[in-house]
């Protein structure tokens, strides 16, 4: 019996790390910036009639769900945008990192996602590669619960844990430790609902996911375009 026990120790996962909490605050970790574009639904369809959409999953063996393509605001669109997102972040400098080893930072990128191709996946962005993120929701159809959620850890034991990546760490699976976690690791703490032509930006180094995917076809599915900014 004593023995047994000892090999069930020794085979037991080590606890997991615990993360920093910070509540997500708007006006602090994230902001929200309604009716952004003057003029989205024409962006939209700009979107919608794209022909080079690259193909995620389940269309090919990619991990990224669904189908994304780049640009998705042409520069005096992203112009407009970047300006209202120093103004409400206070920052007097937005810039785009770039990525190592020639691969792309999908900047600047539209992502049409169905209900059946992806469902929420916390994580974090690079802090290497982003100070802020940002979400724009290009769909006047997907449903509100179509937004997007920070998360926070929760605990073997029940107890919540954090959802703020910092020094050393650049990123969710450097902090942890690991790439690979439980079901049940995560539990939704704030949920921005998605609306048309809303953008929202938020610290990268927060762990967050799209909330869940909307329709069957490109024309119903949550679109988004997103960003990474350095600051």
């Amino acid at each position: 019996m004593a023995g047994g026990a000892i090999v069930r120790a020794m085979n037991r996962p080590p606890p997991p790390r615990v993360l920093p909490y910070r509540k997500p605050t708007e006006g602090r970790d994230y902001w929200i910036i309604d009716d952004v574009l003057p003029d989205p639904g024409a962006i939209r369809d700009r979107c919608l009639a794209k022909s080079d959409w690259s193909l995620g999953f389940p269309h090919t063996g990619e991990s990224w769900p669904g189908r994304r393509a780049i640009p998705a605001l042409e520069p005096e669109e992203l112009a407009g945008v970047e300006a209202r997102v120093r103004a409400v972040t206070g920052r007097g400098r937005l810039w785009v990192e770039a990525a190592p080893d020639g691969k792309t930072l999908n900047h600047n990128c539209v992502q049409a996602v169905g209900e059946r191709e992806a469902a929420a996946r916390p994580h974090t962005d690079s802090r290497a590669l982003c100070r802020y993120a940002g979400v724009l929701y290009l769909n006047p159809s997907a449903p509100a619960d179509c937004g997007t959620s920070f998360y926070r850890q929760r605990l073997p034991n029940g107890q919540l844990g954090g959802n703020t990546v910092g020094k050393p760490h650049d990123n969710l699976v450097q902090a942890l430790g690991t790439r690979f976690v439980p079901p049940g690791s995560f539990v939704e703490d704030v949920r921005i609902p998605n609306r048309f032509n809303r953008l929202l930006v938020y610290s990268a180094a927060m762990i967050h996911s799209a909330t869940a995917y909307c329709g069957e076809v490109l024309a119903d599915q949550r679109m988004a375009a997103v960003f990474f900014w350095m600051a």
